[in-house]
């Protein structure tokens, strides 16, 4: 029980600190979920955002269940995923009742712009932090190459760049097997 409880306190947590999305809370949940807990590894936290990306919902939630799942079962990924969606919920029914009343002032919209460029660097470490791990020879550089560019030239879902991902990693560990 006192486990449980470690892991929704931890994953409320990351809830009540992600502003900005599911890429927003990459960098929270590397820190608490692998740096202090020591529940995945960086890998794992990759392999988890990336099917979380390509599931139904949000990847935040789905991101929290693979773990919790992991760490205790259905009942630690349901513990999970109650800690991290309840800040949300608690704040968006706060919120919810004086937010029209607030958002037209200049101060609350600037408020806001300035939160939304926090989210971009907090993402930016993130991506950096993850670049660190995925990438470790010129097979990966070239995957992230050509998925970038991917990504920056065609409008295709994330799931075809993941699938592609997968795919080529397949087929590259599998001619360097073949090789030795």
């Amino acid at each position: 029980m006192k486990e449980l409880l470690s892991m929704f306190l931890t994953f409320a947590k990351v809830g009540v600190m992600t502003f900005g999305g599911g890429y927003a809370m990459l960098p929270i949940l590397q820190r608490e979920v692998v740096e202090n807990k020591g529940w995945a590894t960086d890998e794992e936290l990759t392999d988890y955002f990336a099917i979380g990306q390509c599931t139904p919902g949000v990847i935040a939630v789905n991101t929290a269940t693979f773990i919790g799942q992991k760490k205790r079962g259905v009942i630690g990924g349901i513990v999970a995923t109650l800690g991290v969606v309840f800040p949300s919920v608690m704040i968006i029914t706060l919120l919810a009742g004086v937010i029209d009343a607030f958002s037209h002032l200049v101060w609350v919209q600037h408020a806001f712009a300035g939160v939304r460029v926090c989210v971009c660097v907090l993402i930016f470490n993130a991506v950096v932090k993850l670049w660190k791990s995925a990438v470790k020879d010129v097979w990966a550089l070239g995957i992230f190459l050509v998925v970038l560019a991917g990504a920056v030239l065609l409008d295709l879902s994330p799931v075809v760049f993941v699938l592609f991902a997968a795919v080529a990693g397949i087929v590259i560990k599998t001619l360097e097997v073949k090789k030795a």
